[in-house]
């Protein structure tokens, strides 16, 4: 088999293929085979019939036209590898010889993926949230935890959000009192939100003994008009919690002490807390290298995107048990919609793709015959193949191609994060190897 390779305008190639009448008449042979076992002649069995009756009774036009459907695309891609072009969209045949007889001949017309040039990626500098619980953060949940103890205690002062406050209230709509809105003693948490959205803010700075008088918006839409409130402070009372005793905390946990299980906590919360951390590190770095690709991507590889996008919810649903039609009728988002919510995330995928592979060029991070050997040592590894299995499996040129990119890509990723500065919301630079430590599993931070 010959090839040549054209560069044409708009990101494409024009890929033209000669296989000798000698190499191609295999595939002939096989066509052959393949009519003969959808074949019933009388005199022969099944799939039996010699190719010499064949060509007698249907000659040899048509094994010739099916040889020519299934062999071009392999003859095609194997040509795809041999010159390592990186297509992204179904090629345009166009057969200019051998469609009846001798040397097969034919052209392929492909988008390819373009190549970026990015600067100033080795400048990036993200923001994330400090990977350590906060004194303030700390000490709200173990108030939250100790809520289950506290107790109510009047005082005397203005109403505070979270305060309980007892009260008359009398609720009237165009002059009718409203049931279910009049009430006596009624007890109310401030800041809830549990009554009209008003309510609240008419309670805050109220004290003991006030009468509050205001309107509101019904809360029902298709009622006109107002609601009017007349509300008699009777009571304020805020929540008074214990001390964190070692009593509060063994009768409560399975901690003998107030001590351990404080430090339990804290550990739990920066396990938490580098981990959400360390994810955001990661995706915004990917975000800053993706943006200083400038240019547009093309269509064909942000449809790729979209689909795969929409695929991989598609699977996840399904794995919730929810059909994808179904999720659509719940939502009530059509094919269009979905595929157009998906598109700006996919634009955005994509330049991190183009990034990556951009920064690995740049920077010398291709995959070479090492990395695909070690590649293929961890697949084995995982699955449980061995490697000639494996090797068998991943053996086209095109394949490889796919895998070095991965690889490559992989590299251009830790690459980036060694060198991307981190700070937390105050500036503070971040201990990047602290922060990997701490995001691992204890038996793993352990290890290292």
């Amino acid at each position: 088999m010959k090839t040549t390779v054209e560069e044409l305008d708009d990101n494409k190639v024009k890929l033209s293929v000669e296989v000798e009448a000698a190499e191609f008449e295999v595939e002939v042979e096989k066509a052959f085979k393949k009519i003969g076992r959808d074949v019933n002649l009388p005199g022969f069995r099944k799939g039996k019939v010699p190719r010499k009756v064949l060509e007698a009774r249907f000659g040899s036009g048509m094994a010739r036209g099916q040889a020519l459907e299934d062999s071009i695309p392999d003859y095609f891609l194997n040509a795809l590898g041999d010159h390592e072009i990186d297509m992204i969209s179904p090629p345009e045949y166009d057969i200019t010889g051998g469609m009846e007889a001798g040397d097969l001949q034919f052209d392929a017309v492909v988008a390819v993926r373009p190549e970026v040039e990015i600067s100033g990626y080795d400048r990036i500098k993200v923001e994330i949230p400090a990977p350590s619980p906060t004194d303030d953060e700390i000490q709200e949940r173990i108030d939250s935890f100790l809520t289950q103890f506290g107790e109510l205690a009047s005082v005397e002062r203005a109403a505070a959000d979270d305060d309980t406050v007892t009260m008359d209230i009398v609720t009237t709509h165009e002059g009718e009192e409203v049931e279910g809105l009049t009430a006596g003693d009624y007890s109310y948490k401030v800041g809830s939100g549990g009554l009209v959205p008003d309510f609240d803010e008419n309670l805050l700075g109220a004290s003991i003994g006030d009468s509050i008088e205001f309107d509101a918006d019904h809360p029902d839409p298709e009622e006109d008009g107002k609601l009017s409130f007349v509300v008699e402070i009777k009571d304020i009372q805020e929540q008074v919690l214990p001390e964190l005793t070692d009593e509060v905390v063994k009768n409560a946990t399975d901690f003998a002490t107030a001590d351990e299980w404080r430090a339990d906590m804290v550990a739990e919360m920066t396990t938490g807390k580098a981990v959400r951390s360390n994810n955001l590190w990661r995706e915004k770095a990917a975000e800053a290298l993706g943006a200083l690709v400038t240019d547009e991507p093309p269509v064909a590889l942000v449809d790729t995107e979209v689909r795969q996008q929409v695929e991989d919810m598609a699977r996840r649903l399904q794995q919730m048990g929810i059909g994808f039609e179904q999720y659509m009728q719940m939502t009530g988002t059509s094919v269009d919609d979905m595929f157009e919510q998906m598109r700006e995330p996919a634009i955005a995928s994509v330049k991190v793709d183009q990034a990556l592979r951009a920064l690995a060029t740049s920077e010398g991070l291709n995959a070479d015959e090492a990395d695909v050997d070690a590649e293929f040592a961890a697949l084995a590894e995982d699955t449980g193949m061995s490697l000639d299995d494996l090797k068998s499996q991943i053996s086209t040129k095109n394949q490889l191609m796919l895998m070095k990119a991965d690889i490559s890509k992989r590299k251009a990723v830790d690459w980036l994060l060694e060198r991307v500065e981190v700070v937390d919301e105050d500036g503070n630079t971040i201990d990047k190897d602290a922060l990997e430590l701490a995001a691992q599993p204890p038996e793993e931070a352990e290890e290292e």
